[in-house]
């Protein structure tokens, strides 16, 4: 979808009509923003991993190149893991000299509302951020058997149901350091991985949380155009 806004960059929601992912389904998107142009994506609602059959595994793949000049603004709203699921992620974004962009990926560990516990789950997620194919950002996760008792490893996520992961990369990137630091909760941290790449990590309780404190640092960053459907 393309909604309107009142601002010069343009929006784009993604569906999934499928209402998920499970094992089996391939989805791949290949995104170019051109020179000069500035982007926003993001979510119709969260991204749902449903339970796989066995040997089956669903697969996501995006690339992104930004052009110079040019930004992107990657906002997805949150990935939910259902036990049982089998996933296998990759989100590649090459940037050139001269280019902006701004990431978050979310994802949840089960809902914890149900409540609902990962006992079984296949989860590989990669993330790759280039400039003109050097390395600014590689994060990975893994995940498989026991989710729920991995995460309450102190050293992992001390029990922690969600996570996010924030990227900016902008020549203004150290002048956010201070306020997102003011901003984040005591289970998130913020630094600078380059004058202008900055990176968040931020674990929650739940969903729930994980929203009510990223929110305001993505208002922050994105100077209060988060899209709307983040809102509803």
């Amino acid at each position: 979808m393309f909604p309107k806004t009142h601002r010069p960059d343009a929006e784009v929601i993604l569906l999934n009509t499928a209402g998920g992912i499970t094992g089996g389904d391939t989805f791949s998107l290949n995104i170019e923003v051109q020179t000069g142009a500035a982007l926003n994506i993001t979510t119709q609602a969260a991204e749902r991993a449903y339970r796989a059959q066995i040997d089956e595994i669903g697969r996501v793949t995006t690339d992104i190149s930004v052009h110079d000049g040019a930004s992107l603004n990657w906002l997805p709203q949150e990935l939910i893991l259902f036990d049982g699921c089998a996933l296998r992620r990759r989100l590649r974004i090459d940037l050139k000299p001269q280019a902006r962009l701004l990431m978050v990926e979310p994802v949840v560990f089960g809902r914890a509302a149900m409540p609902e516990f990962l006992r079984d789950v296949r989860f590989q997620d990669r993330i790759r951020i280039t400039r003109e194919g050097s390395p600014l950002y590689i994060d990975g996760i893994d995940l498989h058997g026991d989710a729920t008792a991995h995460l309450a490893r102190p050293a992992i996520a001390g029990g922690a149901g969600a996570v996010a992961s924030v990227v900016m990369v902008s020549p203004a990137a150290a002048a956010h350091l201070k306020p997102v630091r003011a901003l984040l909760p005591e289970t998130a941290g913020a630094s600078m991985l380059a004058e202008d790449v900055l990176v968040i990590r931020q674990l929650a309780r739940d969903s729930f949380e994980l929203r009510r404190t990223l929110i305001p640092i993505l208002n922050h960053l994105t100077q209060n155009t988060l899209p709307t459907s983040w809102r509803l």
